[in-house]
């Protein structure tokens, strides 16, 4: 039997479920997943395997029009996903409207590759509105396979990878079986970090924010963690603290919790905050941070 392997790159704009419907087909919580726009910036790489195919699934950020560098190189994740895609998996849900980002559909019906288009959160309408809006998009979209699911609840999620492995093309194995994902503990402590501070913190904050894992210490029965912080100004880093440190030290607990659970060991984790105030127009900074340039 032949073998069949290939990327597929999750695309849409921001709150649509992409990183929920990532960690769903995975299989793990690779990609942070909370309510606030523009969570995921980087892309994350997940690998599913069997007997027959691989597929390397790719998280992206939210399509959005950049207002600074960091967005630029956020933008630019979006763009190297279109280019080495052999399946685009193109995420909508139930409120967006098939008119919005004309300009990246149309983009999107010139590329020479698969497209699957899933309508996700269909658990917060009715079928009648499923159809039509499958309708609309099957207008918008012609070259696009359209499927209903919901990430959250697993709904059709089966169905959507028996789909994607359809349109996979014949392929070797490009990672070994055993192989999860591209990225490594650091970048997933980062992650975590940052996870924690988009869901305690409000406003501002959580987009003014970098974490950088200055040190990781591994041994059989502790890894020993040392992170900064970066944000904008020194009135979000007073926020940040928190009164007697105790908002940081929250962060730093519900961090080091998670990451316990992952690796099955005790992990130490000191947190550090500091005032960096060019951090999302430098370069230098972002190119240190992973971004693209």
């Amino acid at each position: 039997m032949s073998h069949k392997s290939g990327f597929v790159n999750i695309i849409g704009n921001p709150n649509v479920g992409k990183s929920t419907l990532m960690n769903k087909l995975v299989g793990e919580n690779l990609s942070i997943v909370t309510s606030k726009a523009q969570t995921t910036r980087h892309r994350i790489m997940g690998i599913v395997n069997s007997d027959d195919y691989q597929i390397v699934y790719s998280d992206t950020p939210g399509i959005l029009k950049p207002a600074y560098k960091l967005q630029e190189a956020m933008m630019r994740f979006v763009e190297n996903a279109l280019e080495d895609a052999d399946v685009i998996l193109y995420i909508t849900d139930m409120v967006e409207t098939p008119n919005k980002n004309q300009e990246f559909l149309d983009k999107l019906q010139q590329l020479n590759v698969p497209i699957i288009l899933a309508i996700n959160k269909v658990d917060l309408s009715n079928q009648d509105n499923v159809v039509v809006l499958m309708e609309q998009w099957r207008a918008v979209l012609p070259k696009a396979t359209v499927i209903p699911i919901s990430a959250l609840h697993s709904f059709n999620v089966d169905e959507l990878t028996k789909l994607i492995v359809e349109k996979l093309p014949e392929g070797p194995e490009y990672f070994s079986k055993d192989t999860l994902t591209d990225r490594t503990m650091r970048f997933f402590t980062s992650e975590i970090i940052r996870e924690k501070i988009l869901l305690n913190y409000k406003q501002e904050i959580p987009y003014s924010v970098e974490v950088e894992i200055e040190e990781y210490k591994e041994s059989e029965t502790i890894d020993r963690i040392r992170a900064v912080v970066y944000v904008d100004r020194e009135s979000q880093k007073s926020i940040l603290i928190g009164r007697q440190g105790r908002m940081l030290k929250k962060v730093g607990t519900e961090s080091r919790l998670e990451l316990e659970k992952f690796l099955g060991k005790k992990v130490y984790i000191e947190l550090f905050v500091k005032v960096d105030s060019d951090w999302r127009n430098s370069d230098k900074k972002l190119k240190r941070f992973g971004y693209p340039l």
